[in-house]
């Protein structure tokens, strides 16, 4: 502390900022917001409904693009709990039991974060392609996974296996073992301990990876591009068909096609606002209620 004058000035707290600063900060993020955020929401559903609320729905009547909505749906189907099981599993090894390669395991599950998403799908051309590894003897027994749909499968599997897990990690090893030895000493046995002990405690951390996991599996573009063929009515899926139908011309169905998908990023982001919401009411609900 200062005296200055017959007066004791207390330093100022390390948060605190002069008006002008704090207002230039929030102006800042504000236009990023608009520039960055608001804007292209903005031409995104105005492209999409310039032609009228008609041309916007007969853009969904059009063959191929609800074929790309159903490749796109049954994509994320058969991915997303592909992806659950596996989350749940690794998530189970690695937040309650130390072995041998735990630490390798857990870089594996991040590999997708750091390897780019084209690269992913020209290692899956190389394994299972015609020229592949495995590319002639699955012509020989009739199976093609490389521009079809187990491809396509595959490569939103590859994209997006880390999300379940990586949400489930640190909630699993938060928790502790306590409640599963407590059910167990009570004569549990895994599955019944696993049911009604452990994903009671997980259930909001599956919930949100389940719907980050969804959500960045309708709008894989960049390895699907490479494994797809692109090939229309067959192997587009919704982004690659909203980049085909911007290239032919048709602004107003490839927006409307891609309305879709913003919507689902919005609605992404709401029910994970409202997931974080109802799990923080919760841990804090106790505190109040000891209180």
């Amino acid at each position: 502390m200062i005296a200055t004058a017959g007066r004791v000035a207390l330093p100022r707290a390390a948060t605190t900022e002069s008006p002008f600063v704090r207002w230039l900060l929030v102006g800042f993020a504000l236009v990023f917001l608009l520039v960055f955020l608001f804007l292209p929401l903005v031409v995104v559903f105005a492209t999409a409904l310039s032609q009228g609320v008609g041309a916007y729905l007969r853009a969904f009547a059009d063959p191929d693009t609800l074929s790309a909505i159903r490749l796109t749906l049954l994509a994320a189907a058969i991915a997303v709990p592909l992806n659950v099981v596996f989350g749940l599993a690794a998530a189970w090894a690695i937040g309650k039991f130390q072995f041998a390669g735990k630490s390798l395991l857990i870089t594996l599950i991040d590999l997708p974060f750091s390897v780019s998403p084209v690269v992913a799908g020209l290692v899956f051309v190389l394994l299972f392609g015609a020229q592949g590894y495995f590319g002639p003897w699955l012509r020989e027994h009739g199976y093609q996974v490389i521009f079809a749909t187990p491809g396509l499968v595959l490569a939103t599997a590859f994209v997006t296996f880390p999300f379940v897990a990586r949400e489930l990690i640190p909630v699993l090893e938060a928790i502790g073992p306590e409640e599963e030895m407590a059910a167990r000493s009570l004569g549990a046995s895994g599955w019944q301990m696993f049911w009604r002990v452990t994903l009671p405690n997980i259930k909001w951390g599956v919930l949100y990876g389940v719907i980050l996991c969804n959500a960045r599996a309708m709008g894989e573009f960049g390895a699907v591009y490479v494994v797809s063929g692109r090939i229309t009515g067959q192997t587009d899926t919704m982004p690659l068909r909203v980049e085909k139908l911007f290239q032919e011309y048709n602004s107003p169905a490839a927006f409307a096609l891609a309305s879709v998908l913003t919507l689902l990023a919005l609605v992404t982001l709401f029910v994970k606002v409202g997931i974080e919401r109802h799990a923080r009411a919760r841990v804090e609900k106790p505190e109040g209620a000891a209180a």
